[in-house]
């Protein structure tokens, strides 16, 4: 995984303006979807801000020294008109390519990326791989942004709005496993940015033949093998570091990749700043 990810740092240095992923995933035996988490994973950003910002590092540079023609620079970096590669030199560098071309700056460099992996097994991981039939997942949804690092006041302030009569109706629904309440995040794209809205389930999983009450939300997710990892921990540390370690460190030295595929949280004990949890992450065999 470490030398596929550098191979594509190497081609977006190679073809910046245009790169065909899908196609470099299946030259390299695996999908777009897993190579788009795991760089997103492992470089703290997704690829196309990675690939905006090499772009904008490279116009830069070219407008500072002196090159004649924007046009010519905007369709290098893969933009068809200069407007479309103002705005996005702006939002890159907070100047524009008119003060670039003045003042030299102040512009913000993006070097190229360079992935090295030391698997130390720094988080403990407790891993079982499980084969799911189909999964109906119902409860309360909502559209909130991702954050990354830190509780999420959103989910939060979804959770509070649901009456503790409700949580107790949905724990008498839950049947399937994974059993009991479940924190269900879906509907984002595997390279997305801090802030981009997903689908926040906060509900359980049931028989796909269950009659289920016309007041709530579901979530149908595709049979398939599932990776469960356990830990237990400071809330919301623990579960954040568990994500990040299975990029680091689970997935580039076992034979899984992920699928399309929501994550789900099981909370075995919760409260409030200590939890004993399972992340359920949908894998296929890469």
């Amino acid at each position: 995984m470490i030398g596929m990810l550098n191979a594509l740092v190497d081609l977006v240095e190679a073809e910046v303006s245009e790169i065909d992923v899908a196609e470099f995933a299946r030259t390299h035996g695996t999908t777009e979807y897993h190579l788009r988490r795991m760089f997103s994973a492992l470089a703290g950003m997704p690829l196309s801000e990675y690939v905006r910002r090499r772009r904008m590092t490279l116009a830069g540079a070219e407008l500072v020294s002196g090159a004649p023609n924007m046009l010519d620079v905007a369709v290098r970096h893969g933009y068809s008109s200069t407007e479309a590669f103002g705005r996005a030199f702006r939002a890159v560098h907070g100047i524009s390519t008119a003060d670039a071309r003045r003042d030299g700056g102040p512009l913000r460099t993006q070097p190229t990326l360079r992935f090295r992996l030391s698997v130390e097994g720094s988080t403990p991981m407790d891993v079982t791989i499980t084969t799911m039939p189909e999964l109906v997942l119902v409860g309360h949804a909502a559209r909130v942004p991702l954050i990354h690092v830190g509780v999420n006041p959103h989910i939060q302030a979804h959770i509070a709005s649901i009456a503790p009569e409700e949580h107790v109706r949905l724990k008498h629904l839950s049947d399937r496993e994974p059993a009991g309440i479940l924190a269900v995040t879906g509907d984002l794209e595997p390279d997305a940015a801090e802030g981009t809205e997903l689908t926040y389930l906060h509900g359980v999983s049931v028989h796909p033949t269950a009659a289920v009450p016309d007041d709530l939300d579901i979530l149908r997710v595709d049979a398939g093998h599932w990776a469960v990892f356990a830990a237990s921990g400071p809330f919301p540390e623990t579960l954040q570091d568990l994500w990040a370690a299975t990029a680091t460190e689970w997935f580039p030295s076992n034979p899984w990749r992920l699928r399309p595929g929501p994550s789900i949280v099981r909370y075995l004990e919760f409260t409030g700043t200590h939890a004993a949890c399972e992340l359920w992450l949908a894998v296929e065999q890469d």
